[in-house]
């Protein structure tokens, strides 16, 4: 299952020095592999100019690259903002997550059971979600280790928990109004009782 993939590894921010040095925002786990004197990288979508490392270092936190062609500050201001693409082969990364095109297509199971497939990742402050496709509908699962215990890159599949709710409506239960009949209502808009 797992191939090779283009991903972005870093984006260019403003020119450091005199000399054509600029930083980097670095998204990848590895950047002393991806950002190595003689790297080439991909300026700006997987199929840009390559851009050829020639300087790298790193001056506290902050990751500062020059590239072939680019040898001073006037130059080297065209490149604020690009995106620096890398080709890797598409799995689990160091810190054990995993690359969104690795996941997408991967199918979804329930109890051994397929539901769904997952069709694309969103990416939230709290934790990722998984988009899954079913035949009736598409859900966000939670992309963590509560929910999704398994995830099987050669088997092409991943194991989510079955939780109730999760790949259904929420059941809709009679509650009595003040004036005496009952509505229906969804669970999650039933007030809780205070103690």
């Amino acid at each position: 299952m797992s191939s090779d993939v283009d991903v972005v590894v870093g984006t260019v921010g403003r020119p450091h020095g005199l000399r054509g040095e600029v930083t980097v925002r670095v998204h990848s786990d590895f950047p002393e592999d991806r950002f190595a004197v003689g790297a080439v990288l991909r300026a700006d979508d997987a199929k840009g100019s390559p851009l050829e490392v020639t300087a790298s270092r790193w001056q506290g936190d902050v990751l500062l690259i020059g590239f072939r062609g680019y040898t001073d500050r006037s130059r080297a201001e065209l490149l604020r903002g690009t995106r620096l693409w890398a080709r890797v082969q598409a799995g689990e990364d160091a810190e054990g997550g995993f690359h969104d095109v690795a996941l997408i297509g991967l199918q979804v199971r329930v109890g051994g059971a397929t539901i769904g497939q997952i069709t694309s990742v969103v990416h939230n402050p709290a934790q990722d979600l998984l988009v899954v496709r079913t035949e009736t509908d598409e859900s966000l699962v939670p992309f963590v280790n509560e929910l999704v215990p398994v995830v099987d890159l050669d088997g092409g599949f991943v194991e989510v928990v079955d939780l109730p709710g999760l790949f259904e409506d929420v059941p809709v239960e009679d509650v009595p109004t003040e004036d005496g009949p009952t509505e229906d209502v969804r669970a999650e808009d039933v007030p809780l009782e205070e103690n």
